[in-house]
């Protein structure tokens, strides 16, 4: 089997590279990056073959950045996977959680434990990231110090767990977007259990807005999702992104697309894509 190279952001241990293991069958080469940016640069010049994003978290809400670089290049949304993410309170081996004053982490994994480590009665330390904070935990060897990250991090970095589903609300949920430079085939004529994903601007006059969401409305077609970011240089104007339940090669779908270009002046279409449910998230659930 030819092996699969995926980019995604973050260190070695990463929550976004946990993901990417669970979504592709092995063989699975992971690709770490510095920035957000360098994933989509790393698919873009044929260094791998998709990449990895986080989209939205259902605890922190949408990843604004990510949005933006998928207006500013080329890549094609190519699937989505809903992460559980469940935090993990990692320390050195043989380190008993009575030893531990000091907890470092990102200060997201920090805030979605808070209740756990006040019980706890642990010194939170914000850090860059967690993958980033379980390297430096081995790498200082600080007997009094733990990090929130992943069970995949503990993995990578020969720690011991101390505690699992440290998280406050178990149901913190990211979902991941997977990139390519061409869209994926598929053996249905017209495909079903797909989702796609568009964005758009409208010109700023009464009803503008009303009418493009009606194109989807009077079809019956779901929208699961609604995100708005300004326009670079066009203050007070916006881009609106949208996911919703359909392949564009449905008829339904076509004619709803038709339909809305003729009301937008700018209109492209991100990808359609196998639509993924967290109730079908089985292999991140006995993993994690």
């Amino acid at each position: 089997m030819e092996t699969i190279s995926v980019a995604f952001q973050g260190e070695p241990g990463a929550y976004s590279e946990a993901a990417a293991l669970d979504f592709f069958s092995p063989p699975i080469n992971t690709h770490p990056c510095h920035a957000f940016n360098d994933v989509f640069d790393a698919v873009e010049k044929k260094i791998c073959n998709h990449g990895i994003i986080p989209i939205e978290n259902t605890l922190a809400g949408s990843i604004h950045r990510n949005y933006d670089l998928l207006l500013r290049h080329e890549l094609i949304i190519v699937g989505e996977y809903h992460f559980r993410v469940k935090h993990c309170l990692l320390a050195l081996p043989g380190v008993n959680i009575e030893k531990i004053k000091y907890v470092h982490s990102h200060p997201q994994a920090l805030a979605q434990c808070e209740s756990s480590l006040t019980s706890l009665n642990l010194i939170q330390v914000p850090e860059s990231d967690t993958a980033g904070s379980a390297r430096i935990l081995r790498e200082t060897a600080d007997k009094t110090s733990a990090v929130i990250a992943s069970k995949h991090a503990a993995e990578v970095y020969d720690l011991q767990i101390l505690k699992e589903d440290l998280e406050d609300n178990p149901e913190n949920y990211t979902r991941f977007l997977i990139l390519a430079t061409e869209a994926s085939p598929y053996d249905q004529n017209p495909p079903s259990g797909y989702k796609t994903s568009i964005v758009f601007s409208l010109q700023n006059q009464p009803g503008a807005l009303f009418k493009a969401l009606s194109v989807f409305a009077l079809r019956d077609i779901d929208l699961t999702k609604i995100e708005s970011r300004p326009i670079p240089g066009k203050p007070w104007e916006y881009l609106f992104y949208i996911d919703f339940l359909g392949h564009t090669s449905n008829k339904n779908s076509q004619r709803a697309l038709e339909h809305l270009q003729e009301l937008t002046p700018f209109f492209r279409l991100l990808g359609s894509y196998p639509r993924h449910s967290i109730k079908n998230s089985h292999k991140n659930e006995t993993k994690e």
